[in-house]
């Protein structure tokens, strides 16, 4: 069994927890949560930082597997 880096399933758990209000919001759903995500764009802030949560995710998963491979 693999184990990830514990950094990237938090982040990229954030990163997930942060795309759902921001779908819904671009859904037009949003304001069933909250007033201010009412605004679509308010959706758009939540979907970029869970691009860049993801992706800040990914580092320290690319750099284990680059561990990994530099032993084999």
């Amino acid at each position: 069994m693999r184990r990830y880096p514990i950094s990237f399933l938090l982040l990229t758990g954030l990163g997930i927890l942060c795309a759902i209000p921001g779908a819904i919001s671009l859904a037009g759903f949003g304001a069933s949560l909250h007033p201010v995500l009412d605004d679509p764009m308010a959706g758009m802030a939540f979907i970029v930082s869970a691009i860049a949560l993801i992706g800040s995710g990914a580092f320290p998963l690319v750099i284990a597997k680059l561990k990994e491979n530099e032993g084999a």
